[in-house]
């Protein structure tokens, strides 16, 4: 039986609220991932309301029907290559990544 992919939920930092900020606007953050070399594969855009970035073990779904993006989706193909690339993006960046299953909350 083949292994289940993972998805973890990419979360920006903590406000003074609690709460999570956002990643930020979908141009920036398209720039802020592509220095973790994650990036679109040149297609055109779809019409299904999310843009998918291709890094190393992983494709990042970024949802592109608000200027803002709070959240996105890294679903891990391949969790030696994705992991360590998610770990310094984190750090870097102040983000938490959420696994979907478990709702344990890595990073930050």
């Amino acid at each position: 039986m083949s292994r289940k992919r993972r998805q973890v939920v990419l979360i920006g930092p903590e406000t003074k609220g609690g709460g999570a900020a956002p990643l930020g606007p979908i141009k920036e953050l398209r720039a802020t991932l592509a220095n973790f070399n994650t990036g679109t594969d040149g297609a055109p855009p779809s019409n299904t309301g999310t843009e998918l970035l291709y890094g190393p073990g992983m494709v990042i779904e970024v949802p592109t029907s608000q200027a803002i993006v709070n959240q996105a989706i890294a679903n891990l193909s391949d969790e030696e290559l994705a992991w360590p690339v998610l770990t310094r993006l984190c750090k870097a960046l102040n983000w938490k990544m959420m696994d979907i299953e478990t709702g344990r909350v890595f990073g930050g």
